[in-house]
């Protein structure tokens, strides 16, 4: 993520994640790689709001797009991301993130409805565990991802969204 300078006017951006977990309480991450380091970044599905559209109805559209999976029910907001800014082709934006559960069987994933830039940047896919989300040195998004996940697991969602880095 880069910063945008000090005197570049930030648009809002708002952006619907998806915590998907199967019945096995594996969660469905994305990666992308990071060519200046090699690194690379597993993130839920999801992304930007269309102009008119909610939270929740930009949850279960990308979730679509990204997966194939459709006739879930929307969980609640379980974690609220921390602003943060990027620049894109110039123009700097401070991103704000919700994150919604939904609980769905395993599946196989179908990645033909990505959008061109989301075929471009997303170089896999997968099911993780807690346990190989604890013992991976990739990072992951949200910050602090395997502890949130027991937590979720173990006591369920909080009344209010946890507020995440990421």
């Amino acid at each position: 993520m880069d910063e945008p300078a000090r005197d570049l006017a930030l648009r809002p951006s708002q952006r619907a994640r998806v915590v998907l977990l199967d019945d096995a309480d594996r969660v469905l991450l994305f990666s992308a790689g990071n060519a200046n380091d090699g690194s690379c970044r597993w993130f839920t599905p999801g992304g930007g709001l269309w102009q008119g559209e909610s939270h929740e109805q930009a949850a279960l559209r990308e979730l679509r797009e990204e997966t194939g999976l459709t006739g879930v029910t929307l969980g609640p907001e379980i974690w609220r991301g921390r602003p943060w800014t990027t620049v894109l082709d110039g123009i700097g934006y401070e991103v704000r993130q919700r994150y919604f559960l939904v609980r769905a069987p395993a599946f196989v994933v179908d990645t033909s409805g990505f959008e061109a830039l989301e075929a471009s940047a997303i170089t896999g896919h997968r099911w993780w565990t807690t346990a190989e989300l604890a013992a991976t040195t990739d990072l992951l998004r949200p910050a602090g991802l395997p502890a949130l996940l027991v937590t979720l697991l173990t006591e369920g969602p909080a009344n209010q969204p946890i507020l995440v880095d990421g």
